[in-house]
């Protein structure tokens, strides 16, 4: 049988540091109300002239060189992002374009915060069916640009950075599954709800949310969809290593740890210096704890993510 494997991790976070404190001079809010409700102190803010595509080149430089792997290697590149550099061409194909790699598929996933999760998915499919070899999957964001800076419920929320993994087959086990869902029913409840006609702004370009209903469902679904994981693999939630969920808010994740009975040592969290960098969260906190040695060879990895749409899904790995 056929596996995909990650090989390499890798992450950028912009130089730019934006505390709570300084969030105090700039709207109605308090570092003590931000700490206490969502768990973040500060978060990273991308510089005037950067991409999403140039914090995705610097994550993937560093992935690609923990895996050992070089442009000619890499025949597949999606990237996960809800902030594209332009409308188009993809972020995918202007990454390909500075990574220097040639002539193979790429493309960007649009699922918000449960991007990075679709995305890996998707990569997993491609290398299982033989389509492609090495995959680079990219989660990168730059929030900063679709943030209202004077609306306190969600400036203080967001933060920019890119998170990278390099996928090869392989015939050991390392993606035992995924498990994808959306509902656009909830569409709504957090969403960036502008766009553009006729080289005009129509509607609201920065995100608006309601925070009560996105807290009530994202603890829902994702106690789900773990427990679809585990089923499908004929685990128990004490077999799960490392459970590294999406960064958005220390309340939701404290909340799906508890429903899952899964003690926070197991719970992977870089919550409290990024922010919610939303498809970026995932790959950045599997990259730091890769990196500080937390993730060990053979140990179960459990990668979950909800976000607007609704999108959510999580992807089970042996490491």
């Amino acid at each position: 049988m056929m596996y995909s494997r990650i090989v390499g991790t890798g992450s950028y976070l912009p130089e730019k540091i934006l505390t709570n404190h300084d969030l105090e001079s700039m709207v109605d809010t308090s570092d003590e109300w931000i700490r206490t409700r969502t768990g973040i102190e500060e978060r990273r803010i991308a510089a005037d002239n950067q991409m999403a595509s140039d914090l995705a080149l610097n994550a993937s430089r560093e992935a690609m060189e923990a895996a050992g792997v070089g442009a000619a290697d890499i025949d597949l590149v999606i990237v996960a992002t809800t902030t594209p550099d332009v409308i188009f061409p993809s972020t995918a194909c202007i990454l390909q374009n500075k990574l220097g790699i040639r002539d193979c598929p790429a493309f960007d996933v649009q699922a918000v915060c449960s991007g990075f999760v679709y995305a890996l998915a998707t990569a997993d499919m491609f290398i299982r069916d033989g389509k492609c070899r090495t995959a680079l999957v990219v989660g990168t964001e730059v929030y900063s640009r679709i943030l209202d800076w004077t609306d306190r419920s969600t400036c203080v929320l967001f933060g920019d950075g890119a998170g990278a993994v390099v996928l090869t087959q392989s015939d050991q086990s390392g993606i035992l599954s995924s498990h994808l869902h959306a509902d656009g029913d909830y569409s709504k409840i957090l969403a960036v709800p502008g766009s553009v006609c006729g080289g005009k702004v129509q509607g609201r370009p920065f995100v608006v949310m309601e925070g009560n209903t996105v807290f009530k469902f994202a603890v829902k679904v994702l106690e789900e969809v773990v427990h679809e994981a585990l089923t499908e693999n004929n685990l128990r939630v004490s077999d799960i290593d490392w459970l590294i969920p999406h960064q958005a808010n220390i309340r939701i994740i404290l909340s799906t740890a508890k429903k899952l009975g899964i003690p926070m040592e197991k719970v992977v969290v870089t919550l409290e210096r990024q922010g919610n960098t939303s498809a970026a969260s995932i790959p950045l906190a599997l990259d730091a704890a890769v990196r500080d040695g937390r993730i060990k060879s053979g140990q179960h990895v459990l990668l979950e993510g909800v976000g607007g749409g609704f999108t959510w899904g999580s992807v089970l790995i042996r490491w």
